[in-house]
């Protein structure tokens, strides 16, 4: 019962954090600034996606310690695919 709750909570807050986001958009003044922003908004965004559903699938997988391992690797793997999407230019 505990780990349906639980994951119910991570995917609610997932389907949230995706669409915070486009409500949270504020004008600028300056480009170089805003270009920065973004991408330190874009940064952030892929790596807590990827924290928090590492975190959702290993709390499935293994309770508390499990969600802390998944949190941390799928961290990782939001890094990577910042860097990667980086590269592409986008």
């Amino acid at each position: 019962m505990r780990k349906r709750i639980i994951s119910s909570l991570l995917s609610v807050g997932l389907l949230f954090g995706a669409a915070a986001p486009s409500f949270a958009a504020k004008h600028h003044r300056t480009r170089r600034h805003s270009v920065k922003h973004k991408r330190r908004v874009d940064t952030a965004k892929r790596v807590g996606i990827g924290a928090a559903g590492g975190a959702a699938v290993g709390a499935l997988a293994g309770g508390g310690k499990g969600a802390a391992i998944g949190g941390i690797a799928g961290a990782g793997a939001g890094v990577l695919y910042d860097s990667h999407k980086k590269a592409q230019g986008k």
